[in-house]
């Protein structure tokens, strides 16, 4: 363990200076990594999804590991082919998927916690996506307190970036910074490794493996070339003046209402000052100041640019000129836009931006006036959120019941209604237009929820109410409760959410790399030192040993099943979704999937 967490160390420390990475590949062949891997990614509700094979994360075993490195070791490790799927996206079109085999799945996430320590160092700053604890919010976050006084949004879009990144550029970027030529050439198998659709084997020719436990850190490095580009080169070309003018009619005000202070005309004075809250106290079209900021997610990204449109114009050339040219990626012409900010909206990250300008005083609740938001960015939520929500739940321009829920308890029911109402509360927290998009968000579920109900009992929305609606400190909720199997009550509650705007979102600590990464080596999982004990928890056989995983407690907690297994009472007893059983023919693992488990022999 000590051996790990001072290699990440290594790896951080050099990234940091810039040193490059060598003899990686052997690092590969330390089965600790491998048991770390495993306690980190056999909770993921993909571990039990099968790729092009049946192997999944059940029956994990030390001997599945040492079979890993003895291939690596002869560098005779292949990757499997992936399984293709397809999900539908927020605009109606389907995204391919790549669904790893186990194995592949494994060696990924011990590759990449290998290589993320070193590249965190190394990524940008306003670089957000798939990275330890960032996000969303702190990309929004970024935008709202750095871009006061931007003029124009440029909105990058990358036509179907994944599929097609180049693998030759990607290679030669990571080969920059790691000198291994072994660990080149698995991360090359890995890229050429193909997929199959309908059982059809098809090559991959570019994009990274999407659905792939690496493939994140793969694109991060690939678009962080995008990044440098970005920071080293249009930026400092587009930074002009150490600050704007100060606007002469705010000038010309101060002064007046400084004279009336001195003269003692103090209404004058309080007149002039609210004068001046409507007015910006620089000048907005300063022909000497330029900026150029830059915000990006995975592969949405957004620039912010104060100064000519015909310069934002060219800065968008520029990028789509760089990206043909050295990434082989394609800007959408029609998608990138350039928008101005104070007259109309950017969309980034399912966000409304834009930036207010003249304004008049806002009172605020306690009677005081403060001055007026001007050239602040202002983050809204989308009135087509509400819109989408009312379609989902609608039938001819009325709210009507969820009939896939019909079959669910009413405490499930309550539960999914309140879990969409609270995610898209605390997604949407930072924007300012918050409470009464959300409090129409909420009528909606809560109609819809209610007729569900009323659905389900075969009765009127008013009995329901009666039933289920109680008045809390919160105000009116729905309550629905139950009983799980030892007795204890559960309630679910829906409403009872204040939607007051959280303008920092949900909260972001200051993240540390070598923290973190001491963390992942400091400590084994509770699932890996019971594998390590090498003894069957049904039988108490020592030897060889296995870990059955099943998907989810609810597969065998449901209510009205035949009675459990010996084994199922076990796992649901324990509240663990995973049992390490003995291996081999005629082991306790072997009976459990042949359906002939009965209990230990006596």
């Amino acid at each position: 363990m000590q051996i790990i967490r001072t290699l990440l160390d290594v790896y951080s420390r050099r990234g940091a200076k810039g040193l490059p990475l060598e003899r990686v590949y052997r690092q590969l062949f330390n089965r600790e990594l491998y048991l770390k891997a495993y306690g980190k990614i056999y909770r993921n509700f993909g571990a039990m999804t099968r790729g092009s094979t049946d192997e999944t994360v059940d029956s994990m075993s030390l001997q599945k590991i040492d079979t890993i490195i003895g291939l690596l070791r002869m560098n005779r490790y292949k990757w499997t082919p992936v399984r293709r799927a397809y999900i539908e996206k927020a605009n109606g079109k389907m995204r391919p998927l790549g669904i790893p085999t186990w194995s592949d799945k494994l060696l990924q996430e011990v590759i990449r916690s290998l290589l993320e320590p070193y590249y965190e160092q190394r990524f940008s700053i306003h670089s957000h996506g798939f990275r330890p604890n960032r996000g969303c919010h702190t990309a929004l976050n970024e935008i709202r307190i750095y871009w006061r006084g931007t003029v124009w949004f440029i909105e990058g879009d990358i036509k179907g970036c994944f599929d097609n990144i180049d693998h030759t550029v990607l290679l030669e970027i990571i080969q920059r910074n790691v000198h291994d030529v072994r660990l080149l050439n698995l991360l090359s198998g890995l890229l050429k490794a193909g997929y199959l659709e309908d059982w059809k084997y098809h090559d991959t020719l570019s994009g990274t493996p999407q659905g792939g436990i690496i493939s994140p850190l793969l694109s991060n490095i690939y678009l962080n070339e995008l990044d440098r580009f970005i920071e080293d080169t249009l930026i400092p070309a587009y930074a002009r003046g150490e600050r704007r003018k100060t606007n002469p009619e705010y000038a010309g005000l101060q002064r007046a209402r400084q004279r009336a202070i001195e003269a003692g005309d103090f209404a004058a004075a309080k007149t002039l000052k609210r004068q001046l809250w409507t007015l910006p106290s620089v000048d907005n079209t300063d022909p000497e100041y330029r900026r150029l900021r830059y915000t990006r997610y995975a592969d949405d990204f957004i620039l912010g640019f104060t100064g000519p449109k015909n310069e934002a114009e060219s800065i968008k050339r520029q990028i789509s000129e760089y990206l043909e040219q050295r990434l082989k990626l394609t800007l959408s012409a029609e998608k990138t836009l350039i928008t101005h900010a104070g007259d109309e909206k950017a969309k980034f990250l399912g966000y409304e931006i834009n930036v207010a300008r003249k304004g008049v005083p806002v009172t605020e609740q306690g009677g005081d006036e403060k001055r007026a938001a001007s050239n602040c960015i202002m983050l809204r939520m989308p009135k087509s959120v509400v819109q989408k929500y009312r379609e989902r739940h609608s039938r001819n321009g009325k709210v009507v019941h969820s009939g896939e829920l019909i079959q669910d308890s009413d405490y499930t029911i309550v539960q999914r209604f309140q879990s969409i109402n609270r995610g898209l509360f605390n997604y949407y927290c930072m924007a300012i237009n918050v409470a009464p998009r959300m409090g129409h968000v909420q009528w909606i579920l809560k109609v819809s929820l209610v007729k569900t109900l009323a659905r389900k009992c075969k009765t009127k929305v008013r009995k329901i109410l009666k039933r289920y609606v109680i008045t809390t400190t919160e105000g009116r909720v729905i309550q629905a409760t139950a009983r799980n199997r030892a007795g204890k009550e559960l309630t679910a509650t829906f409403g009872g959410i204040s939607f007051k705007r959280i303008p920092n979102g949900m909260g972001v600590i200051d993240f540390s790399p070598v923290m973190a990464w001491h963390r992942y080596a400091s400590k084994r999982s509770e699932v890996v030192l019971r594998l390590l004990a090498g003894k069957c928890e049904l039988c108490g056989k020592e030897g060889p040993v296995e870990v059955h995983h099943i998907r989810k407690l609810a597969d065998i907690d449901k209510p009205g099943r035949k009675p459990k297994a010996p084994w199922q009472r076990l796992m649901s007893a324990r509240r663990r979704k995973t049992l390490v059983v003995c291996a081999g023919k005629g082991g306790c693992h072997c009976l459990i999937h042949a359906g002939d488990y009965d209990g230990p022999s006596l």
